[in-house]
């Protein structure tokens, strides 16, 4: 269980903050120096060098989002010219990308950022370029929700469906609730998707169906669905038969099991369902009255984000760091492991650095969401910053190209990088890992220096 810090707050990790943007500086400018694009996209580093995993191209966006994070939180032109030059000269892809689940991921961490810093006045305004962003993001969010599959959902929930991973029609991932990002933004840009015949299709309720869907499927919370239900436990995968929309069981792809619970997986539904509660509040209740009302669609989003944060806090380590999986097979070799810090490079299974990154943001915007009531939400998020912004999880080696380290991408297929010495992978860094790191730390600058609060939607 994670020991929170209940006396942190974020002017104390001020200089810690600033080491780490001091880094992130240089990593972006190594991996620009030094990678080779005609590989494909970087995914994650092997002996300390960026390199790509063919599965989809789900992490460019993330390496140019990073650099106009770098200029948000630093100023330093260079960082925002050399991120929106590659927005523009190669992210285009991204955008009619019908293959993948991630237009969240890509378009939101770069079309989505330039606009917004264009929106709080961090770069001049031009209203060709805006717009320009604005067209990427209204049609990234329309192409996302074109990946749908009608199921029956549970009782009262009418026109259920959900946004279909890359596994196909049947597949719903957890990780697609930070996608539906795009779905809103184009949503409130003012878009229609439009299908077959004209038919005008509602962004906004397809969004909050494919929540409503993650939240029923994808989250559990000890009501009896199975012998493995947990508050706050996630599945990665749920399967349906697509051919009567029927839900028929979970899965997972990354982690160990579906009865087991992918820690990333269950980060990305954490930071996903407090910050889609953010947006909620911004709407006006003529959005959202035919879509089930306020109260009803809060209640869901509410419900599904202190779950998997409670899951979170009671199945991690005392400094924040998670396991892969909290039924990794091998995590009772190494005892009362929730009692004390993780340990990256211990013999039997690894950490995911990046689920602390991601499933951080998730806590604190939870926890500022809540107000008092939130405190050890909020707490608990600057607990796991505190840990990451140190060693061993900072990278400090200047060879070195990630800046997160002990990242863990797809342990069952055996594709992380083990260092010579080691029996299990540690030491290494992805790009969403990076990312997710530099957004959250951010996130608590921001809010330290009493800037305007950051949301994926002060694009708008």
């Amino acid at each position: 269980m994670i020991q929170i810090n209940p006396n942190l707050t974020p002017t104390d990790l001020t200089q810690k903050l600033a080491r780490l943007w001091e880094l992130s500086g240089e990593k972006i400018r190594l991996i620009d120096n030094q990678y080779d694009t005609a590989k494909g996209s970087p995914v994650f580093t092997a002996a300390g060098k960026y390199t790509t995993r063919g599965w989809t191209e789900w992490t460019q966006g993330f390496q140019y989002g990073s650099a106009l994070l770098q200029f948000d939180a630093t100023g330093d032109d260079w960082f925002l010219n050399y991120g929106r030059q590659k927005t523009v000269e190669l992210m285009a892809p991204h955008v009619s990308h019908i293959g993948v689940h991630d237009h969240g991921f890509n378009n939101v961490s770069t079309y989505g950022n330039l606009l917004r810093l264009m929106r709080e006045g961090k770069m001049p305004h031009n209203e060709h370029e805006a717009n320009f962003y604005e067209l990427a993001l209204k049609i990234s969010g329309a192409v996302q929700a074109s990946r749908w599959t009608p199921i029956q959902g549970k009782q009262g929930h009418a026109g259920a469906g959900f946004i279909h991973s890359f596994n196909g029609p049947h597949s719903l991932f957890v990780d697609t609730i930070r996608s539906c990002r795009a779905l809103v933004l184009s949503h409130s840009l003012g878009h229609v998707f439009q299908a077959e015949n004209d038919a005008r299709i509602n962004l906004l309720d397809r969004a909050i169906q494919h929540m409503q869907a993650t939240a029923d499927y994808s989250v559990f919370y000890g009501e009896g669905r199975d012998s493995y239900d947990l508050w706050g436990r996630t599945a990665h995968e749920s399967v349906f038969n697509t051919k009567d929309g029927n839900f028929r069981c979970p899965n997972s792809q990354q982690g160990y099991t579906g009865f087991t619970t992918w820690t990333r997986g269950l980060a990305w539904a954490m930071c996903g369902f407090a910050e889609q509660l953010e947006y909620l509040a911004t709407l006006p209740n003529s959005d959202v009255d035919s879509l089930g009302g306020r109260d009803a669609i809060e209640a869901m989003l509410l419900k599904a984000a202190r779950a998997t944060c409670d899951f979170y806090i009671e199945h991690t380590p005392t400094d924040g760091i998670p396991y892969w999986d909290t039924g990794a097979p091998n995590l009772h070799r190494l005892g009362d492991y929730l009692a004390r810090p993780a340990d990256p490079f211990n013999d039997h299974e690894p950490v995911d650095s990046t689920a602390a990154a991601i499933g951080a943001q998730g806590l604190l915007r939870l926890g500022t969401y809540l107000g008092t009531e939130g405190e050890r939400y909020w707490q608990a998020g600057l607990t796991v910053l505190n840990t990451l912004l140190d060693e061993p999880y900072l990278s400090t080696n200047p060879d070195h190209q990630g800046l997160l380290l002990h990242s863990i991408y797809h342990h069952p297929n055996g594709w992380d990088y083990v260092p010579n010495g080691s029996k299990i992978p540690n030491g290494e860094s992805s790009m969403w890992g990076d990312y997710h790191l530099r957004e959250l730390a951010l996130y608590v600058q921001r809010v330290a220096s009493n800037e305007r609060y950051y949301t994926f939607f002060n694009c708008l």
